[in-house]
């Protein structure tokens, strides 16, 4: 069994927003009883909530070759397409969803939200007014910005409750940037410990980061963060 991944929490600051219609909550969220359902129709929410103009919609192209959706749908035994299938028949069924298939073009399966937009575009598809192929591809589901705590366990270890306050308190003292910076250099140098990366960070800050020639000068760059102040934090 797959363990779960803990969630740092959102980050600080303005962060983006998916609407979503009361009636959901009130009468689809009663009565999805399967996870892949309602991973998908969350999915179209914020796929088709990203796009403009008056032709919504998701093909099933688009939807197989999103590998965050995918894995949030992988189940054990079946191919992650197959579960995606299933999701996406269950939404129709129940019709949160509408499936049309193009007579044109690639002819692959289009989806439409079940709202008056979604009615009149699976309408006008029908009738070719227009052919999803001419429309843009579908946007992926990527995460805004790794956070910090994504960062450190990809790159050093498990997070605690003692390394996030560190953490914390690393976001609120150095740039973004930096900090990303800082962690590359520990994974090129096979330093996976956050006091190294502290140290390049505190090096940075007291000694300047923008204006040091050795920015320019790869070796020289590599050679100062395993020697000399540096080389204390290395196993040899």
């Amino acid at each position: 069994m797959k363990a779960a991944s803990g969630f740092a929490g959102f980050p600080a600051g303005k962060l983006p927003t998916t609407p979503v219609p009361n009636a959901f909550f009130s009468e689809l969220l009663p009565a999805i009883d399967h996870l892949g359902e309602l991973k998908v129709t969350l999915y179209a929410f914020w796929a088709l909530g990203r796009q403009r103009g008056a032709r919504r919609c998701l093909r099933r192209d688009d939807l197989g070759g999103d590998p965050t959706l995918l894995a949030a749908l992988s189940e054990p035994g079946r191919s992650d397409l197959e579960a995606l299938d299933e999701a996406l028949e269950r939404a129709v069924t129940r019709g949160t969803l509408l499936r049309v298939t193009a007579e044109s073009g690639s002819r692959q399966p289009v989806y439409f939200l079940n709202t008056p937009r979604g009615r009149a575009g699976a309408d006008g598809l029908r009738q070719g007014e227009w052919s999803p192929d001419d429309e843009p591809p579908a946007a992926g589901l990527q995460p805004e910005r790794p956070n910090l705590f994504v960062l450190y366990e990809q790159n050093i270890g498990p997070l605690t409750p003692l390394i996030a306050e560190t953490l914390r308190e690393a976001e609120a003292t150095y740039p973004a940037a930096w900090i990303e910076e800082a962690l590359r250099i520990a994974v090129e140098n096979n330093v996976r410990r956050w006091r190294y990366v502290q140290a390049i960070l505190e090096d940075w800050r007291t000694k300047g980061r923008d204006e040091r020639e050795d920015l320019r000068q790869p070796e020289a760059a590599r050679r100062r963060y395993v020697e000399g102040d540096f080389a204390d934090f290395i196993e040899h």
